[in-house]
């Protein structure tokens, strides 16, 4: 993996999260309902937040594990993009029922991606 990579996926992630949470915030608005609304959001936040975190790994690039990019990167595909998946599908009446699963497997792989930055930290 190289920086330029990291770097990049972490730059990608955090220009989709704020185009999609301008998204949700005025396109979806009128269609989704609140807890929608705000599932939707959890989605952006994650997606941001682990945007973030690929460029500070980036920027500090002995830091970084192969393990952990993967794990951010793949992380924040499961968890947010199924969030976003469910929510959008949801508010049209056909929700996709098989992206529940997904979502809590990206959430573990993002939990895994902070556990190794522990252990190449210690």
């Amino acid at each position: 993996m190289t920086q330029q990579i990291i770097i990049i996926t972490g730059a990608f992630f955090g220009m989709l999260s704020v185009i999609l949470g301008a998204f949700g915030a005025h396109a979806l608005k009128k269609t989704l309902s609140n807890e929608q609304l705000h599932s939707f959001e959890v989605g952006v936040k994650y997606q941001m937040y682990h945007a973030i975190v690929l460029l500070v790994l980036g920027f500090n690039f002995e830091t970084i594990t192969s393990a952990t990019y993967w794990c951010f990167t793949l992380g924040i595909i499961l968890f947010s993009f199924s969030i976003y998946g469910l929510v959008i599908s949801a508010s049209k009446e056909k929700k996709l029922k098989f992206l529940g699963p997904i979502t809590p497997i990206g959430g573990l792989l993002l939990v895994i991606g902070w556990f190794l930055i522990l252990i190449n930290t210690l």
